[in-house]
């Protein structure tokens, strides 16, 4: 390998290790990390054409200094060959979905294989923006809500009846009911609210006992 292309690979390396600083180990429930994301998808059109607008929609107006750069950067790397640029690309992806996560205050960990399993329910809502219909994606949300709310429900049916010196059976009870009625307020509150940007925690499980 030639000297200058042995110091253009270094550079990339040293570019992707920047990307990495200051960065959060927290786990996240997201496909715009994952290589087979929205997000790298714009990365690798934005290249390919040599238009950074491409791009620019996912991160912050305060943020597009330090995409712009890094992917003027980009550019004039992915010109030294084909190693230099799958390198400098991947820091560009790194650099981008970094920024875009940071503008929905949520951490960065890296970047997650393509394929990567992500639920039903995101892929669920690619295909309905992609077909520019809903109904596959309610149809899911409506069995999945149906499916758990017998669940729940059949569990109540199954520990209401109890003898009133049955203390242990009475607290049965009580655990269902409250599961039952949390799960319901937290998909009636959900359906209320709007979600902005990623959310961080999941909903405690449902074993979990709360008193009201």
């Amino acid at each position: 390998m030639h000297r200058n292309r042995k110091t253009a690979l270094a550079a990339v390396f040293v570019l992707m290790g920047a990307a990495q600083i200051g960065l959060s180990p927290r786990p996240l429930q997201a496909h715009c990390d994952t290589l087979g994301g929205p997000v790298i998808k714009a990365a690798q059109k934005a290249l390919e054409a040599g238009n950074i607008n491409l791009v620019l929609i996912w991160v912050q107006k305060a943020d597009e200094p330090e995409i712009r750069q890094a992917f003027e950067k980009t550019l004039a790397v992915r010109k030294l060959g084909r190693e230099a640029r799958d390198l400098a690309d991947m820091y560009f992806f790194e650099t981008l979905v970094r920024l875009h996560r940071a503008g929905e205050g949520a951490p960065y960990i890296g970047l997650k294989p393509a394929g990567t399993d992500i639920g039903p329910v995101i892929p669920a809502v690619d295909k309905a923006v992609e077909d520019g219909s809903d109904g596959a994606l309610l149809k899911l949300l409506a069995e999945t809500v149906q499916q758990n709310v017998e669940k729940h429900f059949h569990e109540i049916l199954e520990t209401r009846k109890f003898s009133p010196d049955d203390v242990e059976a009475g607290r049965r009870f009580v655990k269902t009911y409250v599961i039952f009625t949390h799960y319901v307020e937290r998909i009636y509150d959900s359906a209320l609210k709007p979600a902005d940007g990623h959310v961080e925690a999941a909903p405690a499980p449902a074993h979990e006992h709360s008193s009201r």
